[in-house]
């Protein structure tokens, strides 16, 4: 025991020693020289390099809860009936025939809010291109201050239950089974029920409260369909109702009213909306979309008109990479009030989409649109009953939230 208490002590002295020369060493004035050190102190000495060097600056740090995210949306469309006006008729955004055009330009800035770290929020989309001019045409101011603006909202969630969300400002229809970007639309060119049946926009309030991950509940105050400078002094009212009884099944069922006709507050327009969604694996869905209108008045048309149509969707994915979409619908306007001439059509379209390098998607579709009158231009003058066309389109799309 004594002769071990003696190394010890000896050790210790040698360490005491080390440190000392340690010292002296990083107390060299700087452009002096210092001493080497010993392979004892080379041994001992603290690296200051971290085990894991912090990553590269990204798009993501910099921004930090904001997101930034966009896509540019092109196509070539050919229509067999090839109109001297080299327009296809009854197509909302990809209207261009036989010849390339721009779709849709869109750039989003979007902060989400939650009861945790910030209950405000707000989401911002402005867009260039057909699509954008189609959606804002109609609205009194569209062509003039929100003329790129297709959503502008701030977003407040109270604390009430599990958060209750009210949005102000302008945002997207809840209505239909189809949206504006092609990137989350089924097919590459929208319906004729998201053409004629429902609204693009509506400029007001808006609150949404989920009871839990299978019941929701939404409702709606609006200056009234696609205007942000409304056009009479009455509100459009609205609801909607949200159910997922399980990971297969979706139906929302909405519904609006109120007065839309220029200076008149006295005939309501309603319009009814469902969609259904079923999907039984991961590469099948279903969805079926449903919508009645009604309540404006016509000269010469004495009872109020209406418009109804049903639009049914079949996906099947391939793979990650590849699916393969068909729609047929089913839209009648019985009074000409939607489409400009007392009539029904149907339809029919195949798109098949293939993903290029995760960030691309590309489409190929064919569209049969048939009507029981002859309102679809062929050539320079005559009329025909059909149209079928083809358009090719390509997405080019990006998101903060993906970088590295």
């Amino acid at each position: 025991m004594s002769q071990r208490v003696q190394e010890l002590e000896k050790e210790v002295t040698d360490l005491r020693g080390e440190l000392a020369a340690l010292r002296q060493s990083r107390s060299v004035p700087s452009g002096s020289a210092a001493p080497a050190m010993t392979a004892v102190e080379q041994s001992n000495a603290v690296t200051t390099t971290p085990a894991n060097p912090s990553p590269g600056t990204s798009i993501t740090s910099l921004l930090g809860p904001i997101s930034l995210s966009g896509f540019v949306d092109m196509y070539y469309n050919y229509n067999s009936n090839q109109p001297a006006s080299r327009t296809s008729a009854f197509r909302s955004f990809d209207a261009a025939s036989n010849q390339f055009a721009l779709n849709l330009v869109e750039l989003v800035v979007d902060k989400t809010p939650d009861l945790t770290n910030s209950r405000t929020g707000y989401h911002i989309a402005l867009g260039f291109g057909q699509a954008i001019n189609a959606v804002n045409g109609s609205d009194p101011g569209g062509l003039g201050f929100d003329q790129y603006l297709k959503e502008a909202y701030f977003s407040y969630v109270a604390p009430v239950g599990k958060g209750l969300q009210i949005d102000a400002g302008k945002f997207v229809t809840p209505h239909g089974a189809e949206v504006i970007e092609t990137k989350d639309d089924l097919n590459y060119s929208r319906g004729l029920l998201f053409s004629y049946a429902i609204p693009y926009f509506h400029y007001g309030l808006r609150a949404k409260y989920a009871f839990n991950d299978k019941y929701s509940l939404s409702g709606f105050l609006v200056n009234g369909w696609n205007n942000v400078i409304d056009n009479n002094t009455g509100k459009t009212y609205g609801m909607g109702f949200g159910w997922n009884p399980n990971r297969k099944i979706s139906l929302t069922q909405n519904y609006m009213a109120g007065p839309e006709q220029a200076n008149n507050n006295s005939s309501w327009r309603q319009l009814w909306d469902t969609v259904v969604t079923y999907a039984p694996n991961s590469r099948l869905s279903f969805t079926v979309n449903t919508d009645y209108g009604r309540g404006d008045r016509m000269p010469g048309v004495a009872r109020p008109v209406f418009w109804t149509g049903a639009a049914g969707y079949v996906k099947y994915a391939f793979n990650e990479k590849c699916a393969f979409v068909t729609r047929y619908e089913y839209y009648d306007d019985p009074n000409g009030f939607t489409t400009g001439t007392a009539q029904h059509f149907n339809g029919i379209t195949g798109t098949f989409q293939r993903m290029i390098a995760g960030h691309i998607m590309s489409r190929l579709e064919f569209r049969r649109d048939m009507s029981n009158e002859p309102t679809f231009l062929k050539g320079s003058n005559s009329q025909a009953l059909a149209q079928n066309t083809v358009t090719a389109g390509l997405v080019f799309m990006f998101d903060s939230r993906e970088a590295k």
